[in-house]
């Protein structure tokens, strides 16, 4: 069988998070029987073409011309090769892919972003133009297989005008086999992953800052790509600077390393498609405490493998964290619970799942 995936960014992309991973991840396991090719977008000293475990990855245009490249590609050369199958990756902004190609689409989705986050990434007019392209994929995907990573995603989808029966869960799995290591002497809370504005890291700062007041040797790392002048401005006005480290962009040993060692693992984020970062924690022994938000209400089970509070209440937030500190047991009782959460999630499995609704359309 031949696929052809579309996605804005391949897995090398500097800018690369869970939806790359998503499909590389699935990508390679299905180019062990398949061919399979990826089409995303270039970026500075990228090779226009190479091999990556099994996938053959094509490279043109840019943030925003990708989409126009992708169509000329198929029109033009693409479409010679004769795919079985389409394969769109939506950000956001989708491939449109049902205008230009009559193959079977499975359109992969992790989350509807809405006007809320587009206008907090992006500027005005951006943000008009992407928040009206992805309110026209039911119309223009109608005919087309959905998958997604969440229940939620699956009931935000439906409530969008998919239909439910066109829609398939497929979770994310974790590539993590970690040690589990010694927790740190002092507790240690951490935040891991792409540091953006809908991740709502002042949220974050503000509730350790409650946090410093009711447990003075507590710290707080963050650790992920992105900038974060404003943040850690934000942690010089909360006068918690001394206790607060960032550490930018870091190795999978030393993800590990960093997860293993910490107490909770906190995300504040408006929304997620799933919340792989907290699965990669629990597999490290780490609990989760996040507000009740689509995603991360189905990566964590509330008082199992960590606490959901109230959106957007930081002193919740912080109340949380703090009562994890200060009850061992139910920190240790989550922990071990984390671990076992898991290791129900595989890469393995959720390609095998993949290729299911991929044969059914072929």
């Amino acid at each position: 069988m031949k696929i052809l995936m579309f996605n804005w960014r391949d897995i090398t992309h500097p800018w690369a998070g869970g939806a790359e991973k998503y499909l590389h991840e699935i990508g390679k396991r299905l180019a062990k029987k398949h061919e399979v090719t990826l089409f995303c977008g270039s970026y500075s000293e990228a090779q226009d073409r190479e091999e990556i475990d099994g996938i053959e990855i094509i490279r043109s245009g840019g943030k925003f011309t990708i989409y126009i490249h992708a169509a000329i590609k198929y029109l033009s050369k693409l479409k010679r090769r004769d795919y079985d199958v389409v394969v769109d990756g939506i950000n956001g902004v989708p491939f449109f892919t049902p205008l230009y190609s009559k193959k079977p689409i499975v359109a992969v989705i992790h989350h509807i972003v809405g006007w809320k986050i587009f206008r907090r990434e992006l500027p005005l007019p951006l943000a008009v133009v992407g928040y009206l392209c992805e309110r026209s994929i039911p119309y223009i995907y109608r005919n087309c297989k959905f998958a997604t990573v969440s229940e939620s995603t699956k009931e935000e989808l439906r409530r969008f005008g998919i239909e439910e029966n066109k829609i398939t869960v497929i979770p994310n799995g974790i590539d993590l086999n970690p040690r589990l290591g010694k927790k740190s002497e002092r507790p240690r809370i951490i935040y891991f992953g792409r540091i953006k504005n809908y991740k709502r890291l002042d949220h974050v700062l503000k509730a350790f800052s409650i946090v410093r007041q009711e447990i003075s040797d507590a710290e707080l790392i963050i650790a992920g790509r992105g900038k974060t002048t404003h943040l850690k401005n934000l942690a010089r006005s909360l006068d918690i600077e001394r206790s607060v480290i960032f550490v930018g962009e870091a190795s999978e040993k030393q993800k590990i390393e960093i997860l293993s060692s910490s107490w909770i693992y906190v995300i504040a984020s408006t929304k997620e498609g799933w919340g792989v970062s907290v699965i990669e924690a629990n597999a490290c022994g780490t609990p989760a405490v996040a507000y009740d938000v689509p995603g991360l209400r189905d990566s964590i089970k509330h008082s199992y493998n960590g606490l959901l509070v109230e959106d957007c209440n930081v002193k919740a937030l912080a109340s949380a964290i703090i009562n994890l500190i200060e009850d061992n047991e139910l920190r240790k009782k989550l922990s071990k619970n984390a671990v076992e959460w898991a290791k129900r999630f595989s890469w393995d499995r959720s390609a095998e799942m993949f290729e299911r609704v991929v044969r059914s359309l072929v």
